[in-house]
């Protein structure tokens, strides 16, 4: 296969500069640009290739190149918008969008090529796949909660890999994710439902992600966990979906579901 050209979006941020760093390793890659805020403009300095603050100008000298974006919901859906439009495929691994930001993801994705996934670990999403083998085997005796720690820098709440594991669940088990989560209780609440999954979010310290799954039944519990080292895990899953995107087509969002097959 010919290398691969990627962009890097926030390229001065934790994410990006991982990112940037593995890219810059691997002969498979070509680290071709990166963007940041002008704000943190100065943070582009240590890179050796097309840079700015301006997306459009930097996808515009690099056509055909990869945008990888980890930043925030209004910045990617920017990025897909403008990749789109400019012909860039734009691999995604932000998490924290409305339903209305996920339906115009889709539809960006219709006529370009654009991937987004919660969670870019080949390992979260094998547990993906592992989950309703589980809930089905288990039965409706088995409680389902959902804990997820990060760092204390995260910005969105409940993490976008647990509600992923609780759609995950709540399909399984025939049930309306958004009509049975439990995201927090607190005062008088009453016994918990038999249909409800409740996720809760720690944050603090520098935690890169921990996520456990459990199933609480009669005289016994269950518990599966997923614990992420090092932001390398999610970068290399992006890398990996940035070659794997150039070769797909237009029409529908790609996903790490869909590239594992």
């Amino acid at each position: 296969m010919s290398v691969c050209d990627v962009i890097i979006m926030g390229a001065g941020g934790r994410m990006g500069q991982t990112l940037a760093g593995l890219a810059s390793a691997d002969p498979n890659f070509r680290l071709a640009g990166v963007v940041e805020r002008p704000q943190n403009a100065a943070s582009l300095d240590k890179y050796d290739c097309v840079k700015g603050t301006n997306m459009e100008d930097v996808f515009a000298k690099l056509p055909g190149a990869t945008v990888i974006d980890f930043t925030a919901p209004e910045a990617s859906l920017a990025s897909a918008n403008m990749g789109v439009r400019l012909g860039n495929p734009v691999v995604i691994g932000t998490t924290g969008f409305t339903n209305d930001q996920m339906l115009e993801l889709e539809e960006a994705a219709k006529v370009g090529l654009v991937f987004w996934a919660p969670n870019m670990s080949v390992g979260v999403n094998t547990l993906l796949a592992v989950l309703p083998k589980l809930v089905q085997a288990l039965g409706p005796a088995y409680d389902m909660e959902i804990t997820e720690i990060h760092h204390n820098k995260k910005a969105d709440a409940p993490s976008g890999t647990a509600i992923k594991l609780g759609q995950c669940l709540a399909s399984a088990a025939g049930r309306d994710y958004d009509a049975t989560r439990k995201y927090c209780r607190e005062g008088i609440v009453g016994a918990r439902t038999p249909e409800e999954i409740g996720i809760v979010a720690v944050r603090g310290g520098d935690v890169v992600g921990d996520h456990t799954v459990y199933f609480l039944g009669p005289g016994e519990r269950i518990e599966v966990t997923h614990r992420a080292h090092s932001r390398e895990t999610f970068a290399q899953g992006a890398l990996r979906a940035a070659r794997w995107l150039g070769s797909q087509k237009p029409g529908k969002l790609h996903s790490m579901a869909e590239m594992l097959k």
